[in-house]
């Protein structure tokens, strides 16, 4: 990914969030996301993390539509030479889940994870988001016992943290 598609990876991590965690994340935060918002502080975070996180999108068959998006790296910003990787981000178009888009990004990451030293990749998922459990699990992801909660607002919202070995390259 490049700069040129931060606009776009923004417009679609919040329409993600507004359809995945509808019934998870309180309502009013959903509905104060912009992708404008979005877009401001991935930009920032792209600046700062440029040789630290891959970004990779899946584009549409005609190169233009940003179809899906996903962003790795060291687990929460290790540098040890044997931390495990992380998912830090997987979002696929609403309209397009069920494509296979999202399973082709994870496993783009996890060859290029396995190929740039990291034997085993780690990422968190909202304990009620039941669809993207079982699709991290279909992966060959298995839930750790880890668990953070994150506040939004008066709402206490769980996650898990699921970790998956990779093949040596």
């Amino acid at each position: 990914m490049d700069e040129s598609h931060i606009d776009a990876v923004s417009a679609l991590r919040v329409r993600s969030w507004q359809s995945a965690y509808r019934g998870i994340i309180p309502q009013s935060h959903l509905d104060g996301m912009t992708a404008a918002e979005d877009a401001r502080r991935r930009r920032a975070w792209f600046a700062s993390s440029r040789d630290q996180v891959v970004d990779l999108v899946a584009v549409d068959g005609h190169g233009d539509t940003v179809s899906g998006w996903i962003c790795f790296g060291s687990y929460r910003g290790e540098t040890d030479a044997q931390a495990p990787g992380e998912v830090y981000a997987l979002y696929v178009d609403p309209a397009r889940t069920g494509r296979g888009i999202g399973r082709d990004l994870l496993d783009s990451a996890h060859h290029h994870a396995a190929a740039h030293r990291f034997s085993t990749m780690q990422l968190w998922v909202l304990r009620d988001n039941t669809r993207a459990r079982e699709f991290y699990a279909a992966a060959g992801y298995v839930a750790d016992g880890a668990v953070e909660v994150d506040m939004y607002g008066e709402t206490a919202v769980s996650e898990l943290r699921y970790r998956r070995p990779l093949m040596s390259r």
